[in-house]
């Protein structure tokens, strides 16, 4: 049997005395701070903790308190005793926004309509930022200004000057409404646009729609950071213009053009302006500016205004979570665009 050493208190407490006995004063003093900035660190991460989940509390209990307040009925909204869990859980505000408010059928049209606009204004952001940013010609800096005027222009104050031009629309409209234009000189009359998707296709197309402009101005400084010598050894192996835009600089761009993509998507999908101008608010074709309304077996009773409110908060959230479900797959391909956008450091 081999013999144990046993350290008992006494000895630990008399080694820690002499060791500490053989430091100097200045050393002593360092390893009292060392203990105590440890301490300070722990208290800093528990306040920061409490800080954050106090932060958390103040973003997300709003939405929960929506989500909560869905399933309630009116008497439950107006009950003060009732704060998250409703008392009479109830699925009749989500029926009737489905029923009334026709929520598949602006759910499709508004997907349709979303799509097609971000299609093209992610195309005409790529095209005319790379021209911008890789090619020096004679008012390369003043299309730029439009460009920049676009963004700095409320569209409201274009409203009247916009609805016109399409509710009579026809190519080269620049002057007198007794103007002829191509349009009207081949089919007799000029075209009633409105209410169909070609106001927001044309505007797409031609830069014009709204956001147009930063995201033409997101392109560029994109494609400002894509270095020339790509480009100069593509063109010496005898690739062309067209061909290096569409094998080399399309591919490294893609990130950003899922990023232009997503905020083209998400401002179509809950725009009003647009919609209600070239729609109108009482049209056929029902969008999702359409479903966040109060329907008809809805109406408040006792709840008034607090009841109603819940009701459009509740057709608010099922109008944003096609947007929610798309950001969860996309959010990486947004943060990376983003990064690379030039706008951050």
């Amino acid at each position: 049997m081999e013999s144990k050493t046993v350290v008992r208190k006494e000895t630990k407490n008399k080694i820690r005395v002499d060791y500490e006995g053989k430091l100097s004063f200045k050393d002593r003093i360092k390893k009292k701070l060392k203990e105590s900035i440890t301490w300070i660190k722990v208290i800093i991460n528990i306040f920061r903790f409490i800080l954050m989940l106090g932060v958390s509390y103040v973003i997300i209990y709003p939405f929960v308190a929506k989500i909560a307040g869905s399933f309630m009925t009116e008497a439950d909204i107006v009950d003060a005793t009732v704060a998250l869990i409703p008392k009479h859980p109830t699925l009749e505000m989500y029926k009737a926004i489905i029923t009334e408010n026709h929520y598949f059928s602006a759910l499709l049209n508004t997907l349709l309509l979303s799509l097609l606009c971000a299609i093209v204004q992610t195309f005409v952001a790529c095209v005319v930022g790379y021209g911008l940013a890789k090619f020096k010609f004679k008012g390369n800096k003043l299309v730029m200004v439009a460009v920049i005027v676009t963004m700095i222009i409320p569209h409201s104050a274009l409203k009247l000057a916009i609805q016109n031009h399409f509710e009579q629309f026809d190519l080269l409209q620049v002057m007198a409404w007794n103007y002829k234009g191509p349009i009207e000189l081949i089919f007799g009359d000029r075209l009633h646009l409105d209410g169909t998707y070609w106001p927001l296709f044309i505007l797409s197309l031609s830069g014009l729609a709204f956001k147009n402009g930063l995201y033409i101005y997101l392109m560029r400084q994109f494609f400002k950071g894509v270095p020339d010598e790509l480009e100069e050894s593509a063109y010496v192996d005898g690739s062309g213009t067209f061909r290096t835009f569409l094998q080399i600089i399309i591919p490294l761009s893609v990130p950003m053009m899922i990023t232009i993509f997503l905020f083209s998507f998400s401002w179509q999908w809950t725009d009003e302006f647009y919609t209600n101008l070239f729609f109108g608010l009482d049209g056929d074709l029902y969008l999702m500016a359409d479903v966040v309304k109060v329907p008809t077996s809805l109406k408040p009773t006792v709840g008034g205004l607090l009841y109603e409110s819940a009701v459009k908060n509740t057709a608010g959230m099922m109008a944003i979570a096609p947007l929610i479900v798309l950001y969860l797959f996309c959010q990486r391909y947004l943060v990376q665009g983003i990064e690379r956008s030039g706008l951050v450091g």
